[in-house]
């Protein structure tokens, strides 16, 4: 196949090009009118689109289908079935029905539910999304056409990240038209988020990783001093990129681009073995299964490199971790971005509008918001001098921030600030045009030209989650909004007194500044703005009453969803915390303790050696060594003897949440207790004798 990008570009992607050439055109036609307004094909048509699906897979090499599915696992999941018909004659033949397309039956209680199945009752239904294409996956097991679907129960309910997001999708799309039509347009008939999601991920050498269980098991390292060098100097980020990065690099684009994923930036990040991917934005629904496509494709790539990809959000410390920023927009469906301000913003009441209803629905919902970027890996990154902090704020810049003063003080002709230009002082250098605003990476939300970027999602974690919420409040603001603005007599004073309202109401949410600094944080607490340090702590949001009501008016996520969802987050925390507790006893035991032993009857039996046979030696720095080791020892035998009967008196609690918030103040402590006095014998103990590959060994040699 050619290199070349045109070529290959979407090559295994059963995309509404190849539908048409493959298609009747009546077939064609009722597809996309399905695909763009909703309602149901007919069997009929299902059965010709099966077919044609079928014949274009299998002249791709593939042998099997697949319901390709989010469940709440956060990563996806298939069943691969082949084409193959009941054998006759010691004969078969390729068949792939409409039914088979549209819809699956999965065991749904062998996936996290929240209560929702029980074991004893397992149906549960994958049925088609027409508005995600199919697509062939080149895999070590063959060629697999792959289904995009949803995955919902017997009874209903959502089983997946899917659906909400189909559902939230829908939800702003027609409140969205109702603050359109308010300004007379008439022509729009959809309004659809847009997303695009920069991935940060870490590379490793293979061989190293797979001597470091707590890579294997947790995807982070549970123990590790900091090397000599880490990122002091700045001289990894952009700089120029390894030999064996770049042709993993140049392999992961071409099997992404196949999959018609618009992967453009590539880049060293600000850490050792720190890189970024980045697309173009698409529609929120493909959107995130591109990103799923793109951290599977990352793995399987990495692999066939002798490296590993870690998408864990800190697996390294000291040095940055890796985030997910969400780059999120809505447009119409003739082109219009409705975060796009003009030249002139201040006097573009419809922009006044959205970005008031988006400071309201921030602010309303600041706390889901948090919970939707919450997995346990985030919990060492966010505010750690590298991310946003948990708190959340939006971030305007100076130009809109001085719009929005003026609004709120009722100023009568409200003016812009000039962008102005930027000399460089170089004769062969053009002046260039500023934009209105500076860019803030402290704050978790933040306005850059035309969209708004939501930094805060963990690089591992699905970004499913954070466009359910963004879509659902801001549809609500925009629900608001209308309610109050479709009776108004005079429009246009009417707007602007709900504008000059709400910016009032909600201007706290603003914040330009430093978002790392600790007197932000007490700036909070002043303006009442929340602080959800930790992932057990955001939880909560989900099954507030405002919650439910936000969530239920657009039919997002049922109660009963929502308190799933929250069960399924606490369970989460527990079983990964817990797998890295036992992680860092079967390492401490296994190990580091050992090693640590050994060192000493090393240095023990010299030091006795050299005494006998030279009595007048001064020992001095080896005894000294040898008292460092063995304190640093006792400590770390004192820590696991500690960790071991905790964690069985947090297991016995019976409540979840409980359970969850005794590991998050008990267990994690107690791990980081025994880290400690690991890390200090690490710098301690010979290097021909450490058990496991160093920070400078993972992080340097590739």
């Amino acid at each position: 196949m050619s290199d070349c990008i045109t070529e290959i570009f979407a090559s295994n992607v059963f995309s509404r090009t190849v539908m048409q050439e493959r298609l009747p055109k009546k077939v064609y036609a009722e597809l996309v009118d399905v695909m763009d307004n909703g309602g149901n094909i007919s069997m009929a048509t299902a059965d010709i689109v099966a077919t044609a699906m079928k014949d274009w897979a299998v002249e791709k090499g593939a042998t099997h289908y697949a319901h390709w599915f989010q469940p709440l696992t956060g990563i996806t999941a298939e069943k691969h079935d082949s084409f193959l018909t009941p054998p006759q004659d010691s004969r078969t033949l390729l068949q792939f029905t409409g039914k088979q397309l549209i819809m699956g039956e999965p065991d749904a209680s062998s996936f996290p539910s929240g209560g929702l199945r029980a074991t004893h009752y397992a149906r549960g239904y994958t049925a088609w999304d027409m508005t995600s294409p199919a697509f062939v996956k080149e895999m070590s097991c063959g060629t697999v056409l792959c289904i995009p679907t949803i995955f919902v129960s017997y009874t209903g309910d959502a089983l997946d990240k899917k659906t909400p997001l189909l559902r939230s999708m829908e939800a702003i799309n027609t409140q969205a038209l109702r603050i359109l039509r308010l300004f007379g347009n008439t022509q729009a008939k959809k309004v659809t988020p847009s997303v695009g999601a920069e991935q940060e991920y870490f590379l490793v050498d293979r061989e190293k990783y797979l001597k470091r269980r707590d890579l294997i098991y947790t995807g982070r390292t549970l123990f590790g001093a900091p090397a000599p060098k880490g990122q002091e100097m700045d001289d990894q980020y952009f700089g120029v990129i390894r030999p064996r990065v770049g042709e993993f690099m140049a392999d992961l684009n071409r099997e992404l681009w196949k999959l018609g994923i618009p992967a453009t930036t590539q880049h060293n990040e600000a850490a050792p073995a720190q890189h970024e991917l980045a697309p173009i934005y698409t529609t929120c629904n493909l959107a995130v299964d591109q990103n799923q496509l793109t951290m599977e494709t990352m793995k399987r790539v990495a692999t066939r490199h002798g490296l590993v990809c870690l998408l864990h959000e800190k697996p390294f410390v000291g040095v940055n971790g890796s985030g997910k920023h969400n780059n999120w927009s809505i447009s119409t469906d003739q082109g219009e971005n409705l975060l796009a301000p003009g030249d002139t913003p201040n006097e573009n009441l419809q922009f006044l509008l959205v970005l008031a209803c988006i400071m309201k629905a921030v602010d309303d919902h600041a706390d889901l918001l948090r919970c939707s970027a919450s997995c346990v890996g985030n919990e060492s990154r966010l505010g750690a001098q590298e991310a946003p902090p948990a708190i959340i704020s939006i971030f305007l810049g100076d130009q809109l921030d001085d719009v929005v003063a003026q609004i709120v003080s009722n100023s009568e002709s409200i003016k812009l600030l000039a962008s102005g230009k930027l000399d460089s002082g170089v004769s062969t250098i053009p002046v260039l045009d500023k934009d209105g605003t500076d860019r803030n990476r402290t704050s978790p939300f933040a306005f850059t030209g035309n969209k708004f970027e939501f930094r805060m999602v963990g690089s591992s974690d699905s970004i499913a989650e954070a466009n359910v919420a963004l879509n659902a409040i801001v549809a609500e603001a925009f629900c608001q909004a209308a309610d109050i603005l479709e009776g108004a007599e005079d429009f246009h004073g009417a707007c602007s007194r709900l504008i000059h309202d709400w910016m009032s109401q909600h201007q706290r949410i603003i914040f330009n500044d430093d978002g790392y600094s600790d007197e932000w944080v007490a700036e909070a607490v002043r303006r009442g703005l929340p602080n959800l340090p930790s992932m057990v702590d955001a939880i909560p949001a989900l099954t507030t009453p405002k919650a439910e009501e936000l969530y239920s008016k657009f039919g997002i996520y049922t109660k009963t969803e929502l308190e799933a969802r929250a069960e399924i987050m606490y369970e989460t925390y527990v079983k990964m915390i817990k797998i890295e507790a036992n992680t860092m006893i079967h390492m401490a035991s296994k190990h580091y303790i050992p090693t640590a032993i050994a060192y000493t009857t090393r240095l023990g039996q010299s030091i006795t050696a050299v005494a006998s046979g030279c009595p007048q030696a001064d020992l001095t720095v080896q005894r000294k060594l040898l008292i460092q080791v063995s304190s640093y020892l006792a400590d770390a035998s004192a820590a696991l003897d500690q960790l071991k009967p905790l964690m069985d008196r947090v297991d016995a609690i019976q409540d979840i949440k409980e359970m969850a918030h005794a590991y998050h103040d008990a267990v994690v402590p107690a791990m980081a207790a025994l880290r400690h006095p690991v890390d200090e014998l690490e710098l301690l103990v010979d290097k021909d004798l450490w058990p496991v590959p160093t920070y400078g060994d993972l992080l340097f040699e590739v």
